[in-house]
């Protein structure tokens, strides 16, 4: 089994629906999200992050860089959860 490479902090998502949170903990979700459940308006912060993180499971960079990556391509695409919905939706879960 693959190394999920975690993240040192996890990252707080909306995809698919309104109030439809996810929490990413690793790198390796990081790719199901951004290659599986990404909304169509992705831009070169969406390619960056799967690069990023296709780096990292491959053993060539951190995975504070594929967090970062990922936490700018959510940005980018405005699915990021901001930190305080994000750290009271992880108290819910």
């Amino acid at each position: 089994m693959m190394d999920e490479k975690p993240f040192e902090a996890p990252v707080v998502v909306e995809l698919g629906k309104v109030g439809r949170y996810r929490t990413v903990t690793t790198t390796k979700e990081a790719v199901e999200c951004l290659l599986m459940r990404w909304p169509d308006n992705r831009g070169l912060r969406h390619e960056r992050a799967l690069d990023a993180c296709f780096k990292v499971l491959d053993g060539h960079r951190s995975t504070v860089d594929a967090r970062n990556a990922f936490i700018a391509a959510a940005r980018e695409s405005d699915v990021l959860v901001p930190g305080p919905m994000a750290a009271e939706h992880m108290r819910a879960a």
